[in-house]
């Protein structure tokens, strides 16, 4: 699975609608609303390389009210719950 950071710029009036239409794309797994020069913060998870053109500038910038996207593609995934769900793993609850 490949996983990509997608920094967004939004209309400001416009950032909760925003928000939702983009959350409600299939590939996307989380919206983030934030401080600082972004408005959202978008995690695209997709199976191919490929198939991120088919969501970012084929549907999150399509989206009205979109003014511009960045991207960053993840090469690993560290997170904690991960750890310690493979810490848990033949572990009786």
């Amino acid at each position: 699975m490949i996983t990509a950071i997608v920094l967004i710029k939004t209309s400001v009036n416009r950032i909760p609608e925003i928000a939702e239409a983009i959350a409600a794309l299939d590939s996307v797994s989380e919206v983030f609303s934030v401080t600082g020069t972004y408005d959202l913060i978008a995690m695209v998870r997709v199976p191919r390389h490929d198939d991120l053109a088919d969501v970012i500038p084929g549907r999150i910038s399509k989206i009205e009210g979109v003014e511009a996207t960045d991207t960053h593609v993840a090469f690993r995934t560290y997170s904690q719950h991960d750890l310690e769900a493979a810490f848990a793993i033949g572990l009786d609850a």
